[in-house]
């Protein structure tokens, strides 16, 4: 794959830097995204797919991608008018999106809003809370998360939100009453250094996780949906949320190797099995019957 070509675009409140690389052109154009997952994190990924016109981003916050705005949240609709202001920017006939985690909550927002931009959305692990039976306590625990942020800095809220996400099956009821996890389990941070810029716990986590999709906006829309799962993150929150949305679209959902991050070929650290991983995205971008 040749060398990225990097791009900034002014949008409202943002200054967003989005990079192509091109490929062969044979398969059209792939857009590999996160939230806040930057385009750093999709390196190993693109690399499998050189057959395409690969894109990847920073969201508005994040990285590259400087904010003007001053504010302190966004929303999924408010990332997704970014993504169809890139995807309009580079100009494809076609375009085909893989959206990981928040990414995948942004791109639904935007197929929900602009149905015909995008021709398939592969959705892995929208960690949408508003989909779980047990929403209540989800959007609890979130919002607790993202309270002690606020309140007590990076380690604390970032060892609620590790602790929540490995949780296995639904969340008890008394979650909120164990003790709190200790940071440096994680090898997280214990003193507060004062700073509130986590684009994660600070600008997305509530809106990210309490988002509830347009599901007649989805149902009816041109774009072909598929929502894909981690084999290891099974019975996991964002799993769970996947398997829910995917019911609820009449769908099965597309079972992918390894984790919550099993595209990831040692970017920030974390390790997937990015190859086996490209295999079953390219089978599924190519396969309509998912198969």
């Amino acid at each position: 794959m040749t060398a990225a070509e990097t791009h900034t675009l002014s949008v409202a409140g943002a200054t967003l830097t989005y990079d192509v690389r091109p490929g062969s052109g044979e398969g059209g154009t792939l857009f590999l995204l996160g939230s806040p997952m930057s385009a750093a994190g999709f390196v190993s990924l693109a690399a499998h797919f050189t057959d395409r016109t690969v894109i990847t981003y920073d969201p508005r916050g994040v990285d590259r991608s400087k904010r003007t705005d001053g504010a302190t949240e966004t929303t999924p609709e408010e990332h997704a008018e970014d993504l169809r202001a890139v995807i309009e920017a580079v100009g494809a006939e076609t375009i085909d999106v893989f959206a990981s985690s928040g990414g995948a909550v942004n791109a639904l927002a935007l197929v929900a809003r602009h149905p015909d931009l995008i021709r398939t959305l592969v959705a892995h692990e929208p960690p949408i809370a508003e989909v779980l039976p047990d929403r209540e306590i989800a959007l609890e625990i979130f919002a607790d998360m993202r309270a002690t942020y606020l309140r007590d800095g990076l380690g604390a809220g970032m060892a609620k939100f590790i602790a929540a996400v490995m949780h296995k099956g639904p969340f008890p009821a008394n979650w909120l009453d164990q003790p709190a996890p200790d940071p440096a389990a994680f090898g997280l941070p214990t003193e507060d250094d004062g700073t509130r810029d986590d684009a994660l716990l600070g600008q997305n986590m509530r809106h990210c996780t309490s988002h509830r999709p347009d599901f007649p906006a989805l149902r009816a829309a041109s774009t072909r949906l598929v929502i894909g799962a981690g084999r290891e993150s099974e019975n996991e929150m964002t799993a769970r949320a996947a398997v829910a949305l995917a019911e609820e679209l009449g769908l099965a959902p597309t079972w992918f190797p390894s984790h919550h991050g099993g595209f990831l070929g040692g970017e920030f650290g974390q390790q997937g099995e990015p190859e086996e991983f490209a295999k079953t995205l390219h089978l599924t971008l190519s396969d309509p019957s998912g198969a």
